[in-house]
């Protein structure tokens, strides 16, 4: 059965994909359970950096299961399929703590979008990139269009959804969309979160909501938020809540 498993080393979460005879696609039971494990992971202050992996040498993830779509109706794929995924796919981008997929395989399709929605990728070097959705009458629907754009020139892009290339794994280094090439990329990317384990947890969240909103990454909730952060810290917004608990007017400071 296909599955998307949560495993903790120390202050490192994996969340591994889990359907190698389909080359790791997305079913729906996958969908849903990388969304609980994301909940899971951004909620627990034990966790500090996330890898995602995969089952398997040949492929890190071709997609969603055409099974899994096939027979929906254009509303339901529209609504339900595509809406959610990328729901799931966002929440993953948007995480507080710094995270790396491992691409020991293709990452096609969704795979691909998948993995963008990272902060880093590591990539082995037989492994490809594509967006291979027009070959089967459909459209990047996970942010193929969208957010891979911040990553990768837009004629790479095009190369890949228009013209069906497959982009290999040094010339995503060259473009520096994966931040390593390595016979062994789950080692590498381990090394990689070790040393951000070292660094102040919440130095690297507000780093990485900052980056996130000049980037246009949620831009308003990250803007919000920090600004929230920044006032919970005040003298006035504890003056503020114990004037509301004690039913009296708050005297503001200004600190």
């Amino acid at each position: 059965m296909s599955a998307v498993h949560l495993l903790r080393d120390g202050q490192v979460a994996e969340l591994r994909l889990d359907n190698p005879a389909k080359m790791n696609a997305f079913s729906v039971e996958m969908l849903a359970q990388l969304s609980g494990h994301l909940e899971v992971i951004e909620r627990d202050a034990s966790i500090a950096a996330v890898m995602l992996t995969a089952e398997g040498d040949r492929a890190f993830c071709t997609g969603a299961d055409i099974n899994g779509w096939g027979d929906l109706s254009p509303a339901e794929f529209a609504r339900h399929w595509v809406r959610d995924g990328h729901r799931i796919f966002d929440r993953l981008a948007r995480l507080s703590k710094p995270t790396i997929a491992v691409l020991q395989g293709h990452a096609f399709g969704g795979g691909l979008e998948l993995a963008a929605a990272c902060d880093l990728r590591v990539m082995a070097p037989k492994a490809a990139l594509a967006l291979p959705e027009a070959g089967v009458g459909i459209v990047p629907g996970w942010s193929g269009t969208q957010r891979l754009l911040r990553l990768l020139p837009e004629p790479v892009v095009k190369e890949m959804a228009l013209f069906g290339h497959r982009i290999k794994a040094e010339r995503a280094l060259a473009f520096g969309f994966v931040a390593a090439v390595s016979d062994d990329p789950h080692d590498a990317a381990r090394a990689l979160l070790e040393r951000a384990l070292t660094l102040s947890p919440r130095a690297v969240e507000i780093s990485k909501s900052m980056i996130h909103a000049a980037q246009g990454e949620d831009r308003g909730a990250m803007v919000e938020a920090l600004g929230s952060a920044a006032i919970a810290a005040t003298d006035d917004r504890r003056e503020g809540v114990s004037a509301f608990r004690e039913k009296r007017k708050p005297d503001f400071s200004g600190q």
